[in-house]
């Protein structure tokens, strides 16, 4: 028997919110998740996706506030360099700010929330990007924690294939099914396409 969602038990929303009324935040687009040791399945057509949702985003005219994670030098995640910066794909313009991190929850020791605050924005987040099972997740909690509701574009995430404590692996596909599904027990709500949020 399948449970009820705590949203259900506790009577939250099932409503997504209209792009129009949202934010649109856009997590660790790197180029790091495309190629080598941290390469996604998935990314390139997530990525398509993502920079579908944010051309949406921006013909609506919505605040869109990109998140960068910084590793520091030499890392996988280091923004001074191409493997750390943002794809083309989605890369910010001028008027969009760009807030780094270097925990998987955005908002966590990050100018994020003050950013939003400064746009004006409570209420509606609309959120894609990498890792699903990670920053996405994580993000989403965070937003939820501070009274902000977040809604996931799931073709916009991607993950990977990833060891279980009991030394099995856990395919990409179950994970990044595991990580909506944990989102959307409580922290928010999951659409499946950029196309599904209503102008």
């Amino acid at each position: 028997m399948t449970s009820k969602t705590l949203r259900d038990v506790i009577g939250l929303s099932a409503e997504p919110p209209r792009l129009s009324e949202s934010a649109l935040i856009l997590i660790d687009f790197q180029n790091t998740y495309r190629t080598g040791v941290m390469a996604l399945d998935g990314a390139e057509e997530a990525l398509s996706a993502a920079a579908r949702l944010l051309e949406r985003a921006r013909a609506a005219g919505i605040p869109v506030v990109h998140v960068i994670n910084d590793g520091g030098e030499g890392t996988p995640y280091d923004i001074r360099a191409h493997i750390g910066a943002i794809s083309d794909e989605v890369a910010p313009v001028d008027g969009e700010p760009v807030v780094v991190k270097q925990f998987p929850n955005a908002f966590h020791a990050t100018e994020l929330e003050k950013t939003l605050k400064d746009l004006d924005i409570g209420g509606d987040l609309v959120l894609a990007g990498f890792m699903t099972h990670m920053c996405v997740t994580f993000t989403a909690q965070g937003a939820f924690n501070l009274g902000y509701r977040p809604t996931v574009v799931a073709e916009a995430t991607a993950t990977r294939t990833l060891p279980t404590p009991d030394g099995t692996s856990l395919p990409s596909p179950s994970l990044q099914a595991a990580a909506l599904t944990t989102i959307t027990d409580l922290f928010g709500l999951v659409v499946p396409t950029a196309e599904s949020l209503q102008e």
